[in-house]
């Protein structure tokens, strides 16, 4: 059985304000002609301290944006650049939402309040910086899923509905509209780094590496490894650890992202940000999610790769502050990483218990030759073979020797799985859009956190982040340190 985020009591801790003055601009919020609240995440708003305001509260601060109290003064857009489906882009940030607070959680980690669909900033460029009502329900249902999976992801916390009719070339038009908020271990980007390295701000990037260090530490770099006492090494090392089992989840959930440019990927590892997003309908590498995607660059089967390559670019950007072997090393990590928490979440999502390495990744190619065979889709793969039951041909011969880690649970006697495919998703938004009825989408979120009670807690990654604060060294620029 999987825990409750547990409760807490509201703690402040705008911890971004060491950095503002140069990592964003004050903005303020749209303001919006109506708010009407449509969701609300009960089991995350009591890990902040926040379950109880009263829905007249709630929307006075994530719907027209008051602060909460001892808190960010004004909303803060943060400022960063990005490889853009792999063409380098100097000209985003920020551009239709903001930093809104930061809080501490039940266990101490931090978290931001960040938006979307909130207004035009400084970075909007030639966008209206708003959200269609659609676009919140379907990040709703992907933090859902992919919780319920025991990926590392943002949590959608507020959707409100402003009152606003909005064109997109890309769905029936005019179309409502909303502003969201996410709950997220940070909104630190590669595309930050990239922006500082530059503008060779290298004093910004030495600041930005120890607000990282300090507010989501990690484990240290393994004995013996080059340049494991230099913070910037410890932060490129965390980074590859996160995005390795970050690849891993996504593709044990048969999740497709769909927009995995360096502006995308949170250093804590997180998962958010979610556009163009697709569970598989069966186990394809060549499925891609995004129709504006023509290259397939990042086609399920891919992500890894995508991953891999941003954190590459991480590398690069880091460059400005320490040697690149250490660098080097770090990154030439993210392969064996990537491979043992595949493994590792395999055997979890099976329910069954490992047999180490060389056993578990034969399974892994024996299920997923099984699962294209089949033409089912992931998730009832796995409902059909939880525990190692109903395996037949080379399926069986991999699990020889394996035993059952199955809890018993009524949801693994279900006839079908709990699946998240694009034909539900848009009944469930028909249903709100044609006669605002929001059951459909009540009944699924309760649904799939049924699955994630059902999976229990997700193996713990090796680069897991520290629940609470540990000091670290001052970053000290070695180059710099030489001019002295």
């Amino acid at each position: 059985m999987r825990a409750e985020p547990q409760p807490a009591a509201y703690r402040a801790d705008p911890a971004i304000l060491e950095l503002a003055e140069w990592l964003g601009a004050p903005v303020p919020a749209a303001d919006f002609p109506a708010t009407t609240l449509r969701y609300r995440n009960d089991r995350w708003d009591r890990a902040v301290g926040l379950a109880d305001l009263s829905e007249d509260q709630w929307i006075g601060h994530f719907g027209r944006f008051a602060p909460l109290p001892d808190n960010l003064p004004q909303p803060l857009a943060l400022k960063y650049h990005g490889h853009q489906f792999r063409v380098y882009n100097p000209e985003i940030g920020d551009g239709r939402g903001f930093l809104f607070a930061q809080m501490r959680d039940s266990t101490g980690r931090l978290l931001d309040c960040g938006t979307k669909g909130s207004g035009t900033t400084p970075y909007s460029r030639a966008g209206d910086g708003r959200l269609t009502l659609k676009g919140a329900v379907r990040e709703i249902l992907a933090t859902e899923m992919l919780e319920a999976q025991g990926v590392n992801t943002s949590k959608t916390l507020s959707v409100v509905e402003t009152g606003e009719e909005l064109w997109r070339g890309d769905e029936p038009s005019p179309t409502r509209s909303a502003v969201m908020v996410r709950l997220s271990h940070g909104h630190i980007r590669i595309g930050t780094f990239q922006r500082l390295a530059v503008l060779q701000e290298t004093d910004h990037m030495a600041a930005l590496i120890d607000y990282c260090l300090k507010y989501y530490p990690g484990p240290p770099p393994p004995a013996g490894a080059p340049g494991r006492g230099e913070p910037a090494v410890q932060l490129m090392h965390q980074v590859v650890e996160r995005l390795a089992d970050l690849a891993a989840g996504w593709m044990v959930a048969g999740f497709v992202h769909g927009v995995l440019n360096t502006d995308n990927m949170n250093i804590s590892g997180e998962s958010f940000d979610y556009g163009p997003w697709r569970w598989l309908p069966r186990w394809d590498a060549a499925f891609t999610a995004a129709y504006f995607d023509s290259q397939g660059l990042y086609a399920f089967g891919r992500q890894p790769e995508a991953l891999h390559w941003n954190c590459g670019q991480l590398a690069i950007a880091l460059r400005n502050v320490a040697d690149a072997p250490p660098l080097i090393a770090a990154l030439e990590r993210f392969g064996p990483l990537y491979m043992a928490a595949v493994a590792r979440r395999w055997v979890w999502r099976l329910g069954v218990t490992s047999q180490g390495p060389q056993r578990d990744a034969a399974l892994v190619a024996a299920c997923e030759a099984a699962m294209r065979e089949s033409d089912l889709e992931p998730e009832g793969f796995w409902l059909r073979h939880r525990g190692g039951r109903n395996a037949a041909g080379a399926l069986a011969n991999a699990l020889e020797g394996y035993q059952s880690a199955e809890q018993d649970d009524p949801y693994w006697r279900d006839a079908e799985p709990q699946s998240m495919l694009i034909e539900e998703v848009e009944t469930i938004w028909s249903a709100i859009d044609q006669r605002d009825d929001w059951q459909p989408l009540r009944g699924k979120i309760a649904a799939v956190r049924r699955l994630g009670a059902a999976l229990g807690e997700p193996p713990s990654p090796a680069g897991i982040i520290s629940q609470n604060r540990s000091p670290v060294r001052k970053f000290r620029n070695p180059k710099s340190a030489e001019r002295n």
